[in-house]
């Protein structure tokens, strides 16, 4: 799925799927991405020929830098915004209702909805360039969207520090000491040979006992459908205010200022 800017592709080699994602504004996702992320993961999810799923995003900085502050400052009603806030709510339930296993390979930062992302894999590998923060409350909202799948994976008290600290990164071995990443890696190559060679093993496993697996992993989280999309409803409420549109202009212009 090819857009002006960005993509959602997929591969299947062998019984193991490739889904990648890319956007040029630092993987930041803007809502028709996310879309395309749901329901290309539903889609291979139910495919017979999928043993298990690899996650990745392109390019060589950040894995995934969140939501699209451009599509976030043009909301302008709170029915626009839970849509947009719903993205990745979608992304979030895809993965934890599919039936296969979610290996993520995460090669570089992660902020907010990225966090999320990489929560909601059932196993996250990574580089030591994968620091992670959640900037939601600095610009006047929260994580609310993506909070349950990161308090599922490193428990209230981690999740708190994030979220409340929104300014500052937690270390890559930060993320592994408290869950996040099973595994981590000092450079992408033995990140990717890494997330092969288990990709590999799984697709040699049972299917059958791979779902019985994601189903006790995932126990307890049949409400996530009602619960993520009313969490999308207060991020679409905050984005309105005037705090959170002045934060988010300011974050703009800092980062089109860098990148000159």
């Amino acid at each position: 799925m090819q857009h002006a800017e960005g993509y959602v592709r997929s591969e299947i080699d062998h019984g193991i799927a490739t889904i990648e994602f890319f956007h040029p504004s630092s993987n930041s996702l803007p809502g028709v991405i996310l879309n395309d992320l749901a329901k290309t993961i539903n889609d291979i999810g139910i495919d017979q020929n999928v043993k298990v799923i690899i996650l990745k995003s392109a390019g060589e900085k950040a894995f995934c830098a969140g939501a699209s502050f451009d599509e976030l400052v043009a909301i302008s009603s709170e029915a626009q915004g839970k849509e947009f806030f719903s993205g990745f709510a979608k992304v979030i339930n895809a993965m934890r209702k599919c039936h296969k296993l979610i290996i993520g390979r995460i090669h570089g930062k992660a902020v907010g909805g990225g966090v999320g992302l990489a929560a909601a894999v059932d196993y996250a590998i990574a580089t030591e360039e994968a620091s992670v923060k959640l900037s939601e409350l600095a610009v006047g909202i929260g994580p609310f969207v993506v909070g349950p799948a990161v308090e599922r994976k490193v428990g209230v008290s981690c999740f708190s520090q994030l979220a409340i600290d929104a300014t500052e990164w937690r270390s890559a071995e930060w993320a592994k000491k408290h869950g996040l990443y099973a595994e981590l890696y000092s450079n992408v190559s033995e990140m990717d040979d890494a997330v092969q060679a288990l990709a590999e093993r799984l697709a040699n496993s049972s299917p059958d006992a791979m779902a019985q697996l994601k189903k006790i992993f995932w126990q307890g989280t049949e409400n996530w459908d009602t619960l993520l999309t009313e969490r999308a409803g207060i991020s679409g409420r905050l984005v309105l205010s005037d705090f959170t549109r002045n934060a988010i202009n300011k974050f703009k212009a800092k980062n089109e200022a860098s990148n000159k």
